[in-house]
């Protein structure tokens, strides 16, 4: 671990993890993401919770040791292939053998996912629990066209509200939307998919079109520039009825960097270590309490969430998105509570799914205080860059030894150290922890996640420069992990695993 990361409370760690251990109630503790690595930020950092480390890991990518459970079924080790269709059908492919081992374990699981489906239910079995936020419940605080409506219930002030329409119907022309919004770049959005899905950019009449595909109802709104950010926050029940709400630092997000191979309106990453403005993060922080509040009272919603907010070019913090799930953020973000001594979020947020009670955290108030105390001072802070498949053809991954800390050297990416937690690279020195790498005889089809980049920084060694572009830092990285990406053959010629 770096310096910069303080000793994790052992007090609160024991307390962290006897409140988890309590609330599991000695059921066997599976994780059910994409990455088999998932929840690696709680028993792999400082302070770890063993606890928290799943007895049983089932996804997409197998992920490593230290940051697996001793037990993985992982879609990729059958196929041995990954590309965009990989990611989404990862369930189908290990279905019913992960219905043979959830029904094999001592007692019925509890299955930690992004959001509660009837698939995981089915998975679960009788007398098994799914600990993650409904998914019917999701869909409906989630909805893009709500949005605007729900920040206008909470009372969140016009100022930090973008300019918007929600439009029932069939979506009406260009020049007119743009009249009614007051602006000549357009953002359409509609459902409550994740990713960038469901989020089109309207600059001509073909955009609309595209945007006109998808499902109504639609929420079209101003294009505004800055930096686009995630917040991650936690919503605790308290012993009175009400809910405490504690919010995370937010972030600096990069969208849609085309040097990375990440469309328009998708993450490129996430970045904890800039300062944000004072009165923009004190705004925030009061919104989110607002909504976590609201929230509890209209829907009962308890756990973690996120929003998405863009800072822009004058200082000021507008809302744009809500996320009511675990998100590609958590993992990551977990480090800046850790910064804090404190055990992640992650622990609260099971605890309380599980109707345990987290009750080793402070005070909301005085967490959040210390949250804009944070947000305002440059790093450190932890970041991740995706790594993306950005060629044309199948290659694979060689000369690379797994996930772990690397440096950049000569072009090329040198062995440091083992590692599985972002705080184990330090980025100033010239550090990365590449996690959920492929094994060099997996194939990579055109579009294929390859991982994520990791590490703390004070600032020298952020991967972005700036919203929409990487740093030298990230060029480097990127260009390095492509040094070592060889073409593979055909996927005709590709014998599984």
């Amino acid at each position: 671990m770096t310096a910069w990361m303080s000793p994790v409370d052992t007090a609160l760690t024991e307390a962290a993890g006897t409140a988890l251990a309590r609330a599991l109630d000695g059921r066997p503790l599976v994780s059910a993401e994409r990455f088999c690595s998932s929840i690696r930020t709680l028993y792999a950092g400082p302070g770890p919770l063993p606890a928290a480390r799943p007895v049983l890991a089932i996804g997409c990518y197998p992920g490593w040791e230290p940051a697996a459970p001793s037990t993985v079924l992982a879609a990729e080790n059958r196929t041995g292939r990954r590309g965009p269709a990989e990611r989404h059908s990862w369930m189908e492919a290990v279905g019913a053998d992960a219905v043979r081992q959830l029904a094999e374990l001592h007692r019925p699981p509890v299955i930690a996912a992004w959001y509660a489906t009837g698939r995981l239910r089915r998975w679960a079995g009788p007398g098994g629990t799914v600990a993650a936020i409904d998914g019917r419940l999701r869909a409906v605080i989630e909805d893009k066209a709500a949005f605007d409506a729900l920040l206008q219930e909470t009372g969140v002030p016009q100022r930090m509200r973008i300019p918007c329409v929600r439009v029932d119907g069939a979506l009406p022309a260009l020049a007119e939307l743009r009249r009614q919004v007051g602006s000549e770049r357009l953002v359409v959005q509609a459902g409550a998919d994740s990713g960038g899905r469901g989020t089109v950019f309207v600059d001509s009449e073909e955009d609309l079109r595209r945007a006109a595909a998808m499902s109504g109802p639609y929420k079209v709104a101003a294009f505004v520039t800055g930096w686009s950010s995630n917040t991650t926050i936690l919503s605790v029940p308290d012993t009175s009825g009400g809910v405490a709400v504690y919010v995370d630092r937010p972030s600096h997000k990069a969208i849609g960097v085309t040097a990375a191979g990440i469309g328009p309106g998708k993450s490129a990453g996430n970045d904890w270590s800039r300062p944000w403005p004072e009165r923009a993060a004190a705004e925030l922080v009061d919104a989110a309490v607002r909504i976590g509040r609201h929230l509890w009272t209209e829907h009962r919603m308890a756990g973690l969430f996120g929003l998405d907010a863009l800072l822009t070019e004058d200082g000021r913090v507008m809302f744009n998105e809500i996320n009511c799930r675990n998100q590609g953020t958590t993992e990551v973000s977990a480090v800046n509570q850790q910064l804090r001594g404190l055990p992640p979020f992650l622990a609260a947020h099971l605890t309380v799914l599980l109707s345990g009670r987290p009750d080793w955290l402070p005070e909301a108030d005085v967490f959040n205080h210390a949250t804009i105390r944070a947000a305002v001072r440059p790093g450190p802070g932890p970041y991740y860059l995706k790594l993306r498949h950005r060629g044309t053809g199948p290659i694979r991954a060689s000369g690379l030894r797994g996930p772990g800390v690397y440096r950049v050297e000569d072009g090329r990416l040198a062995w440091v150290r083992p590692g599985a937690h972002p705080a184990c690279a330090n980025a100033d020195l010239g550090e990365v922890l590449l996690a959920n790498l492929p094994a060099e005889h997996v194939v990579c089809l055109p579009g294929a996640e390859l991982g994520t980049a990791e590490a703390l920084t004070t600032g020298p060694g952020t991967p972005f420069a700036a919203p929409h572009q990487l740093s030298p830092f990230g060029d480097a990285v990127l260009d390095a992990l492509a040094a070592h990406l060889t073409p593979a053959p055909t996927l005709s010629e590709v014998t599984p695993s």
